[in-house]
């Protein structure tokens, strides 16, 4: 049998440093994923997500397992910096889908996709 608590405020262990619930949930990332986009592509590590696909150079689509409510979401990246290229890499969702993200990783003004060690995304939004 499932069980169920319910509580409209958390506090700490001190009786502190209270929050509302609703500020946990609405606040808390809806899937997220740290990505090695080097070699065979893989998920490191991740939360709500089923499998990547290696689109071409520098662009994974990262498969959501529960679908997110609508696309009025946010999608926050990252991604490690390659001493190689001697800059920064840029790491953007190019895709605004319920189902899945795709990120693209970058060096420079002639956004070609370059493959990089580590890519994070993180969703924020409602779950369907």
């Amino acid at each position: 049998m499932a069980s169920e608590l319910r509580v409209n405020t958390l506090k700490d262990a001190s009786g502190n440093n209270s929050i509302a619930t609703s500020f946990v949930a609405s606040g808390s990332a809806k899937a997220w994923a740290n990505i090695d986009g080097t070699g065979t592509v893989n998920l490191r590590d991740s939360f709500n997500t089923s499998g990547i696909t290696d689109v071409a150079a520098g662009v994974y689509t990262t498969s959501i397992s529960s679908n997110l409510a609508n696309t009025n979401y946010v999608t926050v990246t990252g991604c490690d910096m390659d001493v190689a290229y001697g800059g920064v890499m840029i790491v953007v969702n190019g895709q605004n889908l319920t189902s899945s993200t795709r990120t693209k990783t970058y060096y420079g003004s002639g956004h070609a996709g370059t493959d990089n060690e580590i890519n994070t995304f993180a969703n924020f939004g409602d779950l369907a």
